[in-house]
């Protein structure tokens, strides 16, 4: 395992996210496929669908597209930063496989801490409609991946890279691209036609969770901003169906 500081680098290397990310992809596109049958596209995640939905837009509506994508991304993202690759990979993806556990554990606190304060204001956060089930659990597996894709990397970076170049701080830009990106991503679950009904607690919350990942996948890489962020929503079903 390399030093503290080394090991903090070592997380937001591509080639680590790579490898830690692709056991996730296999997982969910197989399970999509094994689960959906003849309509894998009512287990995929809402991002997922969107996604794949932009990709057609440019004639690439190949089933494995975007899984393929994703992977040729980070494969020439590694290849370029090649010569600063950590040296203890085994140990490096156990770190983050334990890091992603705790932060789901944190936001799990943070989600049973603010019901109650909501329920002094007279705001239920209610939590039984959580789905339950493997068909889920899969679904879980994409919203860690493609939503920490659609808002984080892209929306939340594209944001930052933009305001950067308008000649904004990188603090204020910072600010503005979490704070629009997280917005978004809680406003997201409520859309079209299999959206959720809107919750004044639920979208406060979910964009709190998105500044939380934003955090996350600044600070630590995208890599645990993806397992936090599945591990989390497995947590939530745990508890809410138990």
């Amino acid at each position: 395992m390399p030093g503290v500081f080394g090991y903090l680098a070592a997380t937001r290397h591509p080639l680590p996210c790579l490898l830690f990310l692709l056991p996730l992809l296999v997982g969910y596109e197989a399970g999509v496929l094994w689960l959906g049958g003849t309509d894998p596209d009512a287990v995929r995640n809402g991002a997922d669908t969107w996604l794949r939905w932009g990709l057609e837009s440019f004639g690439l509506a190949q089933l494995y597209g975007l899984p393929v994508l994703v992977t040729l991304l980070f494969l020439t993202w590694s290849w370029w930063r090649w010569w600063e690759r950590p040296d203890d990979l085994p140990g490096v993806l156990a770190g983050m496989a334990l890091e992603s556990i705790l932060f789901a554990l944190g936001l799990c606190g943070l989600s049973r801490t603010l019901g109650p304060m909501l329920d002094r204001l007279g705001v239920a956060l209610q939590t039984s409609t959580w789905p339950e089930g493997l068909r889920h659990a899969v679904t879980y597996l994409g919203a860690g991946i493609y939503e920490e894709l659609l808002f984080r990397m892209l929306l939340f970076g594209g944001l930052l890279a933009l305001l950067q170049i308008l000649g904004a701080p990188w603090l204020a830009a910072a600010a503005l691209a979490a704070a629009a990106s997280s917005l978004l991503f809680a406003a997201a679950h409520h859309a079209g036609p299999y959206g959720e009904p809107f919750e004044r607690c639920v979208f406060l919350f979910r964009t709190l969770a998105g500044l939380y990942f934003v955090v996350i996948y600044q600070l630590r890489g995208f890599g645990i901003a993806v397992g936090a962020h599945a591990c989390y929503d497995v947590l939530v079903d745990s508890f809410t169906s138990g």
